[in-house]
């Protein structure tokens, strides 16, 4: 969850200017909940290319509504239909595959994943293993001895995850709206200061403010519980990257570490390449530079 924040501003479906020239490395980004498409505008600076995957029911003409904007109208925004109702896994790794696929003739293809957008690069990885060179699970979920994220969260590494700050903040009836719809631009404190120190403890409050407006109010019901384990002779030769956040208080650091090593035991001839950087679930600018830094050493 998240992931995307700290460059959510660099633009959704950007690429950069090199798209023309052959063998040129391509980021996809895939972010986790509620985040928009977005990539890494610094990667594109230094000469690579970058894209954000447009995930289905994931687009802000699709969720932003006056009922959200101030003054809010809460009681509509409970009611208004989601776009998000009945979106599944496969529909993410569907729209995952197809930019692999759509970029994969330009050069190598890292797939990044952040939170829960590791769970669609395992299953994407197990459909097109051939055309993605490198997989990086940025603080993000990799299923391997269970079968989702929601079971993960469920360990005794999972459990002292600070995730559940966001349910005081829930609009409408998850079961009526087949959603999850979270008031980010609430101005209620106690949600405020619970959500900031689950996902972005370190940041200034004008940062952690500034992480809220890029997020969508709606995700799935069905994505973090869906069957996200990847299958050793496609996932699992399929060289990967673990990015772990020590300060992570959404995907605790233990839970990041069980995920790592249940994974090299299942693939124990790729294991994975493991850096860790001093960021909460979701970095700050200046974390996420430490970050990029990693990102742009794997292409070369």
């Amino acid at each position: 969850m998240f992931r995307m924040a700290a460059v959510a501003g660099a633009g959704a479906y950007a690429t950069s200017a090199t798209a023309e020239r052959k063998e040129v490395t391509t980021y996809v980004f895939v972010t986790g909940s509620n985040g928009v498409a977005s990539a890494d505008a610094e990667l594109m600076l230094r000469g690579h290319r970058a894209v954000g995957v447009s995930l289905p029911g994931h687009g802000p003409e699709e969720q932003f509504h006056l009922a959200y904007q101030a003054p809010q109208d809460l009681a509509k925004l409970a009611t208004i239909p989601s776009p998000m109702a009945d979106v599944t896994l496969d529909d993410y790794v569907e729209a995952t595959v197809n930019t692999v696929r759509r970029v994969s003739g330009h050069g190598p293809v890292i797939l990044v994943g952040g939170s829960l957008g590791g769970a669609t690069i395992t299953k994407a990885a197990d459909e097109v293993p051939g055309l993605i060179d490198r997989l990086v699970y940025d603080a993000a979920y990799c299923c391997t001895k269970l079968r989702s994220p929601a079971e993960y969260l469920e360990t005794p590494e999972g459990k002292t995850s600070l995730a559940g700050s966001i349910f005081s903040g829930i609009v409408g009836d998850p079961r009526v709206l087949k959603a999850i719809r979270v008031n980010w631009r609430t101005n209620d404190r106690k949600f405020l200061d619970a959500a900031k120190a689950a996902f972005m403890a370190e940041a200034s409050e004008g940062e952690f403010l500034a992480m809220l407006n890029t997020l969508l109010p709606d995700e799935s019901l069905q994505v973090s519980s869906a069957d996200a384990r990847g299958r050793k002779s496609a996932w699992g030769r399929v060289p990967r990257v673990y990015i772990r956040h020590t300060r992570d208080r959404v995907l605790p650091i233990a839970l990041q570490d069980r995920m790592i090593k249940e994974a090299d035991a299942a693939t124990p001839g790729n294991r994975f390449k493991v850096f860790t950087v001093e960021s909460s679930h979701a970095p700050t600018p200046k974390a996420y530079r430490q970050i990029t830094e990693i990102l742009d050493r794997l292409a070369k």
